[in-house]
C-alpha cells in the first residue's frame, strides 16, 4: 500500500486583488504559509510521496519564496514530484530550470512522458510539464510500460475542455493510460473521476485568493491498494464565500442567517436582494466577521394593493385578499400579505424566491 499527498496550483507570490492593503497583507501572509502547512499535512498522514500538479508559482518568484520552498521540500523527507503547469512553466529563466532542488525533488521539465522508478514503494512515477502558457495534451497516445505494482501519473491539464489549450485531458486518454491514479492541477475546484481502472483526480487550490475561488480548500491523501481512492483533506486557510440574501422585513435577522454563528476572518461578501424601504447597510457590519462586505442591490417595495379596486379579475383578487385581512391575526395577515406579494411579482414576470 502507497499512501500519497497530493496539492496544487499554490500561485505562491501571487498578486492580491483586495481593495483593502491590509486584508491583502494578511492574504499574502497565509499564502506564504502553505507549504509548511502541507509539509506538515504529509507527516501527519504518513505519506510515503508527495505529487504537486503545477503551478506551485503563479509567475516570477522571489528569492524568499524560493528559498522557504525547497526548505520545506527537504523537510518533507519523501520523495515529492514536480510538473510546471502554465503559470510556472519550464522555459527560461524559471528557477524549475535555474535552481538547485533537494534531492529528494523530481521535476519534470520536459514536454513528452518520462518516468521514474521508486523500487522501495514498487511503483514508478510518469510525468511530463508545460514549457509555455500554452500545451498540447500530454497524455495522449501515452500507456504506461512498467513492471512494478503501481503506475501514477501527475500532470498540469484540463479534463474539462476538449480544446484547452491548457494540456486537454479526455477521458479516452485516461482509460487508455494504464494509470493507478492520475494527479492533476490547473482547475481550482476539487473533483475527480474514474475511467476503466484509472482514478484521476484534481484536489483544487489550496487556499481561495478571491470570490471566483469560494469555499473550503485543501489537498488529497491519496491511498493506492488493490485500487486508488482519494480523500479530500481540508486546511485551515482563510476562505470566500460569496453569498445572495432575501433582505425580508428585517435585514439584520436576514444577514444573520446565512453567516455562521461564531464570528471568525473568511471573507464574507453578501448581497441583499428583493424589495425593501431604504435601509442603512453600513450600520449591519458586525466586528466579529472583519472581512465581512455587504452589497445593497434591493429594489423599491412595490404596493401589493395598487390594482385591488380595479375593474378586473386581478382587481377582485387582490380586493378579496385585501378583505381577508380584517379581522385577521397577525399571523393570517402575514400569510395574505406574503401571498399578495407573490402574487404581485409573478404578474409583473418578477422571479419568485418562496421563503
Amino acid at each position: 500500500m502507497i499512501k500519497i499527498l497530493h496539492s496544487a496550483d499554490w500561485h505562491l507570490d501571487s498578486p492580491l486583488g483586495l481593495k483593502d492593503p491590509q486584508q491583502a497583507k494578511k492574504l499574502k501572509e497565509e499564502l506564504g504559509k502553505i507549504p509548511d502547512r502541507i509539509a506538515a499535512l504529509s507527516k501527519a498522514h504518513g505519506c510515503d510521496l508527495v505529487l504537486l500538479s503545477g503551478d506551485l508559482f503563479d509567475g516570477a518568484a522571489s528569492q524568499g519564496t524560493l528559498a522557504k520552498l525547497k526548505q520545506t521540500l527537504q523537510d518533507m523527507e519523501v520523495p515529492v514530484f514536480i510538473t510546471p503547469g502554465n503559470h510556472d512553466f519550464a522555459a527560461a529563466n524559471s528557477p524549475w530550470l535555474s535552481e538547485v532542488f533537494p534531492e529528494n525533488v523530481h521535476i519534470f521539465k520536459k514536454s513528452s512522458m518520462e518516468s521514474v522508478a521508486l523500487p522501495q514503494l514498487d511503483c514508478r512515477i510518469y510525468g511530463a510539464g508545460f514549457q509555455s502558457m500554452d500545451c498540447d495534451g500530454l497524455l495522449q497516445n501515452f500507456k504506461a510500460e512498467q513492471t512494478e505494482t503501481y503506475a501514477i501519473g501527475i500532470l498540469h491539464g484540463d479534463p474539462t475542455q476538449v480544446n484547452s489549450h491548457y494540456c486537454p485531458i479526455t477521458t479516452t486518454q485516461v482509460e487508455a493510460s494504464g494509470l493507478d491514479y492520475l494527479a492533476l492541477g490547473h482547475i481550482h475546484k476539487g473533483d475527480s473521476f474514474r475511467k476503466g481502472k484509472t482514478l484521476c483526480a484534481w484536489p483544487g487550490c489550496p487556499m481561495g485568493r478571491g470570490y471566483d475561488e469560494e469555499g473550503e480548500k485543501g489537498v488529497l491523501i491519496v491511498t493506492l491498494d488493490q485500487d486508488a481512492s482519494a480523500r479530500f483533506v481540508p486546511l485551515d486557510t482563510p476562505r470566500f464565500y460569496d453569498l445572495e440574501v432575501e433582505v425580508g422585513e428585517d435585514p439584520q435577522a436576514a444577514l444573520a442567517e446565512v453567516l455562521p454563528p461564531v464570528g471568525n476572518e473568511n471573507f464574507y461578501r453578501v448581497t441583499f436582494v428583493g424589495a425593501s424601504e431604504p435601509f442603512d447597510v453600513d450600520a449591519l457590519y458586525d466586528p466579529k466577521f472583519p472581512n465581512l462586505l455587504l452589497k445593497d442591490k434591493t429594489t423599491p417595495p412595490v404596493d401589493i394593493w395598487l390594482s385591488a379596486d380595479t375593474d378586473t379579475f386581478e382587481g377582485m383578487y387582490f380586493n378579496r385578499l385585501k378583505a381577508m385581512m380584517e379581522g385577521a391575526d397577525e399571523d393570517t395577515q402575514r400569510r395574505i400579505r406574503l401571498a399578495a406579494r407573490i402574487s404581485r411579482d409573478i404578474l409583473d414576470g418578477q422571479e419568485v424566491v418562496l421563503p
